[in-house]
């Protein structure tokens, strides 16, 4: 059935008759297959009223997704287990509860993308490249992102969407994250869950892109992240123990059962806080005689000291301003035009500072 194999019903291409596209679970949550990889979950009646009599918290909206990238498998297979204990009730969720499986033609290919990055064309720049394969993905996923938010309540606390990868590369820290910009200060909400899914650190954008968790927050207003989980691997080939504090936090997320401290300090479950870098350059590829003047291999967040050059291409130079510099995202393989890397520096005591 979809719901005990969600992850081999989508990689079949199967696509359910109209009288199967929806149902309720044992524990009474509804379910609905909107579109292929696209699952939406609906808690219930009591949720909402529990939530309503929460001093009057409004019932969470979240969006969980994975597999824009289809070759980075260990979130895909966090989700599809996670819906199929939904379906045998030893999840309940207590929000409404939106599972993507992003680039499902590449996770059937078992590669990144087929045409072009699908985390690069979201925020409408798919129209830019209609003859692509993904355009119409990402057109659809955001056409799905803003219907499942549209009811929701308009406060970023109340929509919530965690865009869960691996990376390419091995990092200084295993699992991090990367945070929209948004203008507002940063979230202690998200910070606080962040800790509690053991998150080493996160990285803060400055400048508006063209990832899901950005159009999210751009034009859903929700709390928006990505997550990064360890390494890409084959399907099946995941020690996805490694994860076991990220997939607990989920779970308690959409229980209901994560309980935000909101006063300095870590977390209501002592969980620490999150390292937090901030990016403040990127290293950019414009032409197909780029170096990129480090190692292959070398991992995310490795730390470079002032006047190092890290980058040349023709009279275009990459050299390290502050008196450390982190990159983060290294990848001279990418299109020319496009970033080559990330350039961050750790503003941690600051940006706790301001977390509203």
């Amino acid at each position: 059935m979809m719901i005990d194999d969600f992850l081999g019903f989508t990689l079949t291409g199967s696509r359910p008759d109209a009288a199967q596209r929806e149902g309720v679970c044992t524990n009474g949550v509804r379910w609905t297959w909107l579109d292929e990889g696209v699952l939406q979950f609906e808690p219930l009646a009591s949720a909402h009223r529990e939530s309503a009599a929460n001093h009057g918290a409004p019932l969470r909206s979240v969006l969980v997704s994975a597999g824009i990238h289809g070759d980075e498998t260990a979130p895909i297979e966090l989700l599809s287990l996670l819906v199929r204990d939904i379906g045998a009730a030893r999840v309940s969720p207590a929000c409404r509860l939106l599972v993507v499986l992003g680039n499902v033609a590449a996770m059937r290919g078992a590669c990144r993308y087929i045409d072009d990055d699908l985390n690069r064309l979201f925020s409408g720049r798919h129209a830019q490249l209609p003859d692509s394969r993904e355009a119409p993905r990402a057109a659809a996923l955001e056409r799905a992102a803003t219907q499942f938010f549209a009811p929701a309540p308009p406060t970023r606390r109340a929509r919530w969407h965690l865009d869960m990868h691996t990376a390419i590369r091995a990092s200084v820290f295993e699992r991090f994250a990367v945070l929209p910009h948004t203008g507002e200060p940063l979230s202690r909400a998200m910070v606080e869950w962040l800790g509690d899914a053991q998150i080493a650190a996160v990285l803060l954008h400055t400048t508006q892109g063209t990832t899901f968790s950005h159009f999210t927050s751009e034009a859903c207003g929700a709390d928006a992240c990505t997550l990064e989980l360890g390494k890409v691997r084959p399907f099946g080939q995941n020690d996805l123990s490694r994860f076991a504090g990220a997939d607990s936090a989920l779970r308690r997320l959409i229980a209901g059962q994560f309980q935000f401290n909101h006063a300095a300090g870590a977390p209501a479950n002592g969980a620490p806080l999150p390292r937090i870098f901030t990016v403040v350059d990127q290293i950019t590829k414009h032409s197909d005689a780029f170096e990129l003047l480090i190692e292959a291999d070398v991992p995310n967040f490795t730390a470079y000291a002032h006047d190092t050059l890290l980058a040349r291409d023709g009279g275009y130079r990459y050299t390290v301003t502050h008196p450390e510099e982190r990159i983060v995202f290294p990848n001279p393989s990418v299109k020319a035009g496009l970033r080559a890397g990330l350039m961050v520096v750790e503003t941690t005591q600051s940006a706790l500072a301001s977390m509203r």
